[in-house]
């Protein structure tokens, strides 16, 4: 599965929000501190020029067209995803590429050696509360650079 079937596939849990903040605000009570959480790792760990913004209803991490200005394959006028963090139904989610970004062993290591359950799917790990999510993969994918020759 592609990420862009991935996001697409849960275009019916879209927030509205046009902001970051407004996102935030509009998350469960519940969820807002485990959200906080994982949004300040990746903002930490966040390759320099690249930026947070809404993308598909949800935080999205993007390399800006000042970057790599072909923008993302499937339509160009956006910048190209990187990684996103939601508050889905069921679930919170960071969708990201970790099988093509060569993680995907390591982040099934983690989470065995963790011993917590894995929720993955091929473009996401999806956890219910901030202690079922191993944080290393994220910071990992979120300190990697995509393999964009303008962006290296």
């Amino acid at each position: 599965m592609s990420l862009d079937v991935a996001l697409c596939a849960i275009a019916d849990m879209q927030s509205s929000a046009n902001t970051v903040a407004e996102y935030l605000g509009e998350a469960p009570v519940e969820r807002r501190a485990a959200i906080a959480q994982v949004r300040a790792m990746i903002r930490k760990n966040l390759p320099k020029g690249y930026a947070e913004q809404m993308q598909y209803g949800m935080i999205g991490y993007v390399v800006p067209h000042k970057l790599y200005p072909a923008g993302y394959h499937a339509k160009p006028e956006e910048p190209l995803p990187f990684i996103h963090l939601a508050s889905q139904k069921n679930f919170m989610a960071l969708y990201m590429p970790y099988e093509r970004m060569g993680i995907g062993e390591w982040c099934k290591e983690r989470y065995a050696a963790s011993g917590k359950k894995l929720e993955i799917g091929k473009e996401c790990i999806r956890f219910k509360k901030l202690e079922d999510l191993p944080l290393e993969p994220a910071a990992l994918r979120a300190g990697s650079q995509l393999a964009i020759p303008s962006v290296r």
